[in-house]
């Protein structure tokens, strides 16, 4: 899963770049808009912002504030805090994914297109639903190993 991950991060990456430079020597250099090329690199763009979001979870290398860690003496503390964590995690992330499906259920009805090319958006707005349903599964993954970590008392 970890390869898949780098090469699909890594492909996602090259396509956004080549897009941006192909908009900005056809749009700046040659005077030449290419029509529609915004409308495309949307589409990847908003799968590389989600998976990055997905990859950051998996490796549990999110921005957080963890003023409390000051504090906090033993690792057992911090066991407990980042316990917490993930829990709040958990549920604010549940609560937003029922926000995401009953969005994606929309746009599977509504069937929008993309105003240039007509290009289906329901591809780009199922990213929400998929990157929040991976993220709660890395998030509930990594709240199973904290619990182990207390309950073997590694964390003492």
């Amino acid at each position: 899963m970890d390869n898949f991950t780098k090469y699909l991060l890594t492909g996602l990456i090259c396509v956004v770049a080549l897009g941006q430079f192909v908009q900005v020597i056809t749009r700046y250099i040659l005077q030449i808009p290419v029509m529609g090329l915004e409308e495309t690199m949307a589409y990847p763009t908003i799968w590389l912002y989600i998976f990055g979001a997905v990859n950051a979870s998996r490796e549990n290398t999110h921005i957080r504030a963890n003023v409390l860690e000051i504090f906090l003496k033993t690792e057992r503390q911090h066991t407990i805090l980042a316990i917490l964590g993930e829990v709040i995690s958990l549920i604010v992330g549940m609560w937003l994914l029922t926000w995401a499906w009953d969005f994606t259920r929309y746009a599977w009805r509504v069937w929008k297109e993309s105003p240039t090319l007509y290009i289906p958006t329901f591809y780009s707005d199922v990213a929400l639903v998929v990157g929040l349903a991976l993220m709660m599964l890395y998030t509930a993954g990594h709240l199973v190993r904290h619990i182990n970590t207390l309950r073997h008392g590694a964390a003492q």
